[in-house]
């Protein structure tokens, strides 16, 4: 799936933005998903539908923002 919102970034760049931790705190400010732009993001700014949908490199990115709050 490349976007579930116009507004998101394309799923191809996620891993690159989730290292970027300005992008990711600026998601959680506004309480939108990175990719879809959903409220109610996780420490990763991901909703919890898009995080669930994540895998390999980019689920453990992921899971470095939600369990040590960084990249």
């Amino acid at each position: 799936m490349e976007r579930l919102n116009p507004e998101g970034i394309p799923r191809k760049q996620l891993s690159f933005v989730l290292t970027q931790s300005r992008r990711v705190h600026e998601a959680r400010r506004i309480d939108a998903c990175l990719l879809c732009r959903h409220s109610r993001v996780n420490d990763a700014g991901l909703c919890e539908l898009c995080y669930s949908m994540l895998d390999g490199e980019e689920l453990r990115l992921a899971t470095r923002w939600t369990v040590a709050g960084g990249p």
